[in-house]
């Protein structure tokens, strides 16, 4: 079972949209995963401008990819390292900690991740 940044069992981030590598709800991984999307974010504004002036929008759907496209306020599973970058630049979005899951802390700290939980 795939634990959660806090030792827990990994809860679902958000199933609309349908969020997760694996289009499943949740943030889980594998080793095709080289994007390692493990963060459950609830995407700002800010962010979303943020992500798109790196390369990644986020914000315009694909729908060829079952893409819809994200507002603020939508969850969704997040690269790890876009992530801290966003922190870096601070614009990080909020995490849920419990949909997070526990591979995070191999890029991030928890104290940092605890001081973004919503």
């Amino acid at each position: 079972m795939a634990k959660n940044v806090l030792g827990g069992a990994l809860q679902s981030c958000c199933t609309d949209p349908l969020t997760g590598f694996l289009r499943d709800g949740f943030c889980n991984t594998n080793h095709m995963d080289v994007g390692t999307h493990v963060i459950c974010a609830t995407v700002t504004e800010t962010f979303l401008t943020f992500t798109k002036s790196r390369g990644n929008d986020l914000s315009t759907p694909y729908p060829e990819y079952h893409f819809p496209g994200l507002k603020p306020g939508d969850r969704w599973c997040l690269c790890a390292l876009r992530w801290k970058e966003a922190y870096e630049a601070g614009v990080a979005p909020p995490v849920n900690l419990e949909a997070t899951h526990e591979n995070a802390l191999e890029f991030i700290s928890l104290e940092v991740l605890k001081a973004h939980q919503q």
